[in-house]
């Protein structure tokens, strides 16, 4: 009994013993040896050996896929088009006895919360002059969680205060729809009206017909994207697919924990916008306050609460804590000049960089712009073939800006795509000819 635990070896043909011993070549299965008189194992990873990328071991390719992976998320289509750059989207989580299951890590409730939290901070990262609101679905009720409101840390705090308590009940989609449509019924014209829903129930107990919720959100040009956690349901995709003039991609079932947070992240970019009501508002008038710093504190026209700091009304002088936000008094918009800005890359993005060759690699050694040395050119025999096993990525680790042709690397190219949203080298390329000009 004390070996039974080993592997059982049987007798086995001359034929089968050649085909045994390709197959556990092939998949280098851990060979496991134990020490007599002793409890201890010797374990030999045989796979760290196994010769997959350039530089003979497993690395390159575990690189490899990584960085086909940061590719992937860059790949977008990059073609200008007009979009609502001021958002109003209200975030409707699934807060019922469904979200305990612990398919989803550690669970659903928890890891939706988190996810939740992370994207508020992106979503006014990519929409810093939008309006966010949070609603919740339990008990077949839709309960508020936070009003519209552009700061993220209001948000970020009542979704932190939902830890405390435990999901219990059943989902209402109607209910949560026509709370949602109620708080989306003064936004303005200008702006985009969305509902963003993370879904993890198979069914919707609703107290009246939810087609007719259906027809009042079309009519209302209110725009459903909802995020499942189980399944794909009927209902959910003829809401995502009416709202949205029949495009059903918003409808999305997650199928791990990094796909739930792609899903949702996705959202954070201004849908498209093709209505002749919202296209024909061209102009908009916006106020651009300064910070002023008082002396004695004063209350504020937002909170009622005393503040040496705020922002002054560029119309009516009225002080409000923070921007970007919409003065309480006169309802002019209030921002700053980096907010719109922030938010102008989404009408021209910053185009997608194309993989280099071999043969274009001879031409540089390092990163345009952090300096990182690329890997050393392979003679021309190997180009060939190091193409023909590389798939998603660019073979030379280099990526090409088509406009200004320096080659950068896969981190470069995914912090300017993402981050910064301009290319260093036509940015250093116009300052050097303002410079000259200048001079």
């Amino acid at each position: 009994m004390v070996d039974s635990d080993e592997d059982y070896i049987g007798s086995i043909s001359e034929d089968e013993d050649d085909v045994d011993a390709h197959i556990v070549s092939a998949s280098a299965r851990p060979r496991r040896r134990k020490q007599h008189g002793g409890a201890e194992w010797e374990v030999s990873r045989t796979w760290e050996s196994v010769v997959e990328g350039a530089d003979g071991t497993i690395s390159s390719t575990v690189e490899g896929l990584l960085e086909a992976g940061k590719r992937k998320r860059l790949l977008r289509d990059t073609t200008p088009l007009q979009r609502g750059i001021i958002r109003h989207l209200i975030l409707v989580l699934d807060l019922s006895q469904s979200m305990s299951e612990k398919d989803l890590r550690p669970t659903r409730y928890l890891l939706a919360l988190r996810y939740a939290q992370d994207f508020v901070i992106e979503f006014f990262e990519q929409n810093p002059i939008s309006q966010l609101g949070l609603l919740g679905m339990k008990d077949g009720l839709a309960v508020r969680i936070s009003d519209m409101s552009g700061n993220p840390t209001d948000h970020i705090t009542a979704l932190q205060a939902l830890r405390l308590s435990d999901p219990k009940g059943l989902p209402s989609l109607q209910n949560a729809l026509e709370m949602a449509r109620g708080a989306l019924f003064h936004t303005p014209s200008h702006g985009t009206r969305e509902v963003l829903i993370i879904f993890g129930s198979l069914l919707s107990s609703d107290p009246g017909d939810i087609h007719q919720t259906l027809k009042s959100l079309v009519a209302d040009q209110i725009r459903v994207s909802i995020v499942g956690l189980a399944a794909q349901v009927a209902i959910c995709r003829e809401l995502c697919a009416k709202t949205n003039g029949g495009d059903d991609t918003v409808y999305g079932v997650a199928l791990n924990e990094q796909h739930f947070r792609e899903l949702m992240m996705e959202v954070t970019i201004p849908p498209a916008t093709y209505s002749y009501k919202q296209s024909s508002n061209a102009l908009l008038m916006m106020g651009f306050p300064s910070r002023t710093v008082e002396s004695f504190p004063s209350l504020c026209a937002c909170h009622s609460k005393p503040s040496c700091g705020g922002y002054l009304c560029s119309r009516c002088g009225s002080k409000v804590c923070g921007l970007p936000a919409e003065c309480p008094a006169c309802g002019l918009t209030l921002i700053l000049s980096t907010h719109l800005a922030r938010s102008y890359h989404h009408l021209f993005p910053l185009i997608n960089w194309v993989e280099v060759p071999w043969k274009r690699a001879l031409h540089s050694s390092n990163c345009y712009s952090c300096g990182i040395t690329f890997p050393p050119v392979p003679p021309p025999g190997q180009w060939e073939t190091s193409e023909k096993q590389t798939k998603g990525m660019s073979v030379s680790s280099r990526y090409e800006c088509s406009a200004c042709k320096n080659h950068f690397c896969i981190d470069c190219d995914l912090f300017a795509h993402e981050i910064v949203h301009n290319c260093p080298g036509c940015q250093s390329n116009n300052l050097s000819v303002r410079s000259h000009r200048g001079g």
